[in-house]
């Protein structure tokens, strides 16, 4: 299946805006509903202990999603993260980690996946469940709005 934006597309939205670009996050590869990106290490991601803080994860696993969608419906697709739950498995210190993200289910309204970052060995660090909404999925022509007292659902006008 062709992919519905290629690579170089995708590296230019992590160039792009300020909220991809400030983590440094780089395209490593994509597929079908896949995408993978590196993070590089930086010190502005340390918390107390010399540990990569929490947001840096759920950042690069919600820009890895999003770049997995877009290989699916294209550049110009306006889905929006709704839902993010994540576990912390392990921790990464003062280290480059990868993430991994899949589409699980393309619906008509809502976009069902998971993602992964892991060390340069392996390791697993956090577990990513994502939901994202189509809002360009749902659009329908605007109801006539009525005159008056709005109804109360279930009572007859």
């Amino acid at each position: 299946m062709a992919l519905a934006v290629t690579k170089s597309e995708l590296q230019r939205l992590l160039s792009k805006y300020p909220f991809t670009s400030i983590y440094g996050f780089q395209l490593h590869a994509i597929a079908d509903g896949q995408c993978t990106l590196d993070v590089p290490f930086q010190t502005a991601f340390e918390r107390p202990g010399g540990l990569v803080s929490g947001p840096v994860f759920m950042a690069a696993a919600d820009v890895a999603m999003w770049l997995a969608l877009l290989t699916r419906l294209g550049p110009e697709d306006g889905s929006v993260t709704v839902e993010m739950k994540t576990n912390f498995l392990s921790a990464a210190k003062q280290e480059d980690f990868r993430c991994t993200a899949k589409i699980l289910k393309l619906g008509k309204r809502l976009v069902y996946g998971v993602a992964e970052c892991v060390t340069r060995e392996g390791t697993l660090l956090t577990h990513h469940t994502l939901t994202y909404f189509r809002p360009d999925s749902t659009q329908q022509p605007a109801a006539p709005q009525s005159a008056g007292k709005p109804r109360r659902p279930g009572r007859p006008s």
